[in-house]
């Protein structure tokens, strides 16, 4: 929860066996948002074969947002709702051109990002499941990557050197501009953030250099956590 207002919103967030250990980068972004946003909330956990708890949304993913009497499935979607139903909260895109460019972002961090590091995590990701979720897990993602959990990253190093490739369009704007958003972290820094926080659900493996700037960047969004959200991001 954030903030002292009385909680109306309610984000369903993926859980492992441990409800504290929340590890989607979706329900991550969205957050960020309503941190961003200075909302008050509460974060539920919910795993793979819930379903049933949010077929009310007619999602059978999270992240789902109940927000009053009204239910937002999808990350984008979430988002647009939070920045139109709260305009008077700080933006999360910083404007209509903003807005418009943080989809490319967006979309990257969907399509390329999240490839680059799904290979890394998925066993970890696997090991630290609820028992009645990680047939579901495996038969899912074996399907998807045609191939066993444990095949899919047979060369670790050369994974990881992969990922820090892909992060070079980042790792440039983050030597001119602290954010991703500028001076201060709008929904772009969110979504890929989100990614990062996925990681340090799963994972205890060093993705960064100490010295690489975007390890600099992840380090001035981890300080800005809710103390709710630094629990959750304590892995």
């Amino acid at each position: 929860m954030t903030g002292g207002a009385p909680v109306t919103i309610t984000l369903y967030e993926l859980a492992g066996a441990d409800p504290e250990r929340r590890f989607s980068p979706f329900c991550w972004r969205i957050r960020l948002a309503l941190e961003h946003k200075g909302l008050a909330f509460e974060g539920r956990p919910w795993r793979f074969t819930e379903k049933d708890a949010i077929a009310f949304a007619g999602s059978e993913t999270v992240p789902v947002l109940v927000d009053g009497g009204r239910a937002v499935a999808e990350s984008s979607l979430i988002a647009a709702h939070l920045e139109e139903a709260y305009p008077d909260r700080p933006s999360l895109f910083g404007g209509p051109a903003a807005r418009a460019l943080t989809r490319v972002l967006v979309h990257w961090t969907d399509g390329v990002l999240h490839p680059a590091l799904a290979p890394l995590l998925l066993a970890e990701i696997h090991a630290i499941l609820a028992p009645q979720d990680r047939d579901y897990f495996r038969r899912s993602r074996e399907t998807r990557f045609g191939k066993a959990l444990e095949a899919v990253c047979p060369d670790r190093e050369a994974q990881l050197r992969s990922l820090r490739r892909t992060l070079s369009p980042v790792r440039a704007t983050l030597r001119q501009q602290p954010f991703l958003g500028g001076a201060e972290p709008l929904y772009a820094d969110f979504a890929v953030m989100g990614a990062f926080l996925w990681a340090r659900g799963v994972s205890a493996l060093p993705l960064l250099d100490a010295d690489d700037p975007v390890e600099g960047w992840r380090q001035r969004m981890l300080a800005r956590l809710q103390p709710a959200s630094r629990a959750l991001a304590a892995f």
